[in-house]
């Protein structure tokens, strides 16, 4: 599915603040246990925890066009990495009634991050789809369009707040906090002393939380 999306992109990454490049697969080191931020990211995200203690990030997309798509990493501190992805600049006419949502011009990523397994990740998406697996030290996720499936690696304990403006919420691990409201939905799951806290909001789109090992994304099958 979404096949345009193996052709190699015009991708530029840059690491800042001494963050060197190991080759063509482009690694930062990072030890476990530190917080990632992925700032800005459209299209299709997916965040893989991983054994490595580094940071990987890979970004394929349509070909075609003169601007790359920037991709900065910057260490805050020795725990802390900001991601950001910038699209390149808009160009052409501007969009007509005739547009079909979400409009926006821009084609849309398919990026891949992987982190240290037990960090705590908070990832700001713009549109698109959204996946998370085997990330242990917490996620905190929001997106503005789009839908998002978050995998819980076992066994938890999990603090789980997550809401929509619109759209639903489907979830295996309990029907009671699970509440359809008039405009969105909320689902509140509490386990005893938890590890993991997991914050999700979605403006228009789905939430999937789901308890178990990941099978990989729909569109890397």
């Amino acid at each position: 599915m979404m096949r345009r999306l193996a052709a190699a992109a015009f991708v530029s990454i840059a690491m800042v603040a001494a963050l060197p490049l190991s080759g063509a697969d482009q690694l930062v080191d990072f030890q476990p246990g530190g917080y990632i931020h992925v700032d800005h990211s459209y299209g299709y995200l997916t965040v893989e925890g991983w054994d490595e203690p580094k940071v990987e990030v890979t970004v394929t997309g349509p070909s075609g066009g003169a601007d790359p798509v920037q991709v900065v990493a910057k260490r805050l501190s020795d725990k802390e990495l900001t991601i950001t992805i910038t699209p390149p600049a808009r160009r052409g006419f501007p969009l007509s009634i005739f547009s079909s949502p979400p409009f926006h011009r821009t084609a849309p990523l398919d990026c891949t991050v992987h982190v240290p397994r037990d960090s705590r990740v908070a990832i700001h998406h713009d549109y698109g789809y959204v996946w998370v697996s085997d990330v242990r030290g917490g996620v905190e996720t929001d997106s503005h369009t789009g839908d998002m499936t978050i995998l819980l690696p076992d066994p938890g304990p999990y603090s789980i707040d997550a809401r929509t403006g619109l759209g639903s919420i489907s979830s295996d691990l309990t029907v009671r906090g699970n509440k359809r409201l008039l405009v969105g939905s909320r689902f509140v799951h509490a386990e005893q002393d938890p590890s993991q806290r997991i914050v999700l909001r979605m403006g228009r789109g789905s939430i999937t939380i789901k308890r178990g090992p990941p099978s990989g994304p729909f569109w890397k099958d």
